[in-house]
C-alpha cells in the first residue's frame, strides 16, 4: 500500500510546511483538516521567525493586554486583562442575533475608523428591536466572575433610543437569566413624561459610559463562570428595546465579556 502524505506524523507534516513560505503555510491549511493542523503548529510559525527574535512569556502576556487578538475569521477579539490575566472577549456585531428577516426592520453593514472589527451595524429604521449573543462559557475563564457590556455609538440623527426603557438580560447554561433595565441614550424630559414624573435617580436605570476608544458602552448584566468547562454550555445576553415606536441611528459595534 503506498503511504499517503496524511499518513504521516503530524510533526514530519509540520517541518516540511515550515520550509515553504507563510503564505504557502496558509494555502496548506485549506487542502485537508491533516494539512491544517500542520500548517497551525507552533513549530512552522517558529521558522517563519526572525532569527533573533526572542519573546518571553511576560512580553507575551504583556502583548495580549495591550492589544487585543482578532480569532474566528476576525469576528471575534481576544485580550487579557493586565490584573487579573482573565480573557477578555469581544463579539463582533457580525456575531449577533440581528433581526434582519423582518421588513421592519433595516440595517446596514458599515466601516467605522474607531472599530476593531472589519465593519458595524448600522440601525437604519425599526419599530420592535431585539439582539442577542452567545458564547461558550469555554470561551471564558474558569471562576471568573464577568460582566457583559454592550459596545455602542449613536449617529447625530438618531431616534427612539431613549424612553421608554430598553432591558437586557444574561444567563449562563439555560438557568433563569437576570433581568435589568438600561437607557443607552438618557432624557430627563422624556423619563418624567414616560414614568408620570420620575426622573431617572427615582428608577434603578443603568445608563450608559463613554469608554476611552471613543465608543459607549452599557452594562448588560453579570456571571460567573464555572470552575471547569461544561462541554455545550453557553452564556446568553439579550438587549431589547420596549415600546413599538419608530427607532434608528444606533450603531452596534459588538458585546463585550470581561473579568470584574
Amino acid at each position: 500500500d503506498r503511504t499517503r502524505l496524511c499518513d504521516l506524523p503530524e510533526a514530519c507534516v509540520a517541518h516540511v510546511i515550515a520550509l515553504t513560505s507563510p503564505r504557502d503555510a496558509c494555502r496548506c491549511a485549506a487542502v485537508s483538516p491533516c494539512f491544517r493542523d500542520a500548517a497551525e503548529s507552533d513549530v512552522v510559525w517558529a521558522r517563519f521567525l526572525p532569527p533573533d527574535y526572542r519573546s518571553s512569556k511576560k512580553e507575551t502576556f504583556l502583548g495580549l493586554t495591550d492589544a487585543a487578538v482578532l480569532v474566528d475569521g476576525a469576528g471575534m477579539a481576544v485580550w487579557l486583562a493586565r490584573g487579573s490575566g482573565a480573557k477578555c472577549v469581544a463579539l463582533s456585531a457580525r456575531r449577533l442575533s440581528l433581526p434582519w428577516e423582518d421588513g421592519e426592520f433595516s440595517w446596514r453593514w458599515t466601516p467605522h475608523p474607531l472599530s476593531r472589527f472589519a465593519d458595524v451595524a448600522q440601525l437604519v429604521d425599526c419599530t420592535c428591536l431585539d439582539i442577542y449573543a452567545r458564547l461558550p462559557t469555554a470561551a471564558l475563564t474558569p471562576a471568573t466572575a464577568y460582566t457583559a457590556y454592550l459596545v455602542f455609538a449613536t449617529t447625530d440623527a438618531h431616534r427612539g433610543l431613549s424612553f421608554p426603557d430598553q432591558e437586557t438580560t444574561v444567563s449562563v447554561g439555560g438557568n433563569a437569566p437576570s433581568r435589568h433595565t438600561v437607557c443607552l441614550r438618557p432624557d430627563a424630559a422624556k423619563a418624567r413624561r414616560f414614568r408620570g414624573g420620575k426622573g431617572m435617580d427615582d428608577v434603578d436605570v443603568r445608563g450608559p459610559a463613554l469608554r476611552g476608544d471613543g465608543w459607549w458602552e452599557v452594562e448588560m448584566g453579570r456571571l460567573r463562570t464555572g470552575n471547569e468547562a461544561v462541554m455545550g454550555e453557553e452564556v446568553a445576553v439579550s438587549f431589547e428595546m420596549l415600546g413599538w415606536y419608530p427607532k434608528r441611528g444606533l450603531v452596534v459595534e459588538g458585546v463585550e465579556f470581561r473579568p470584574l
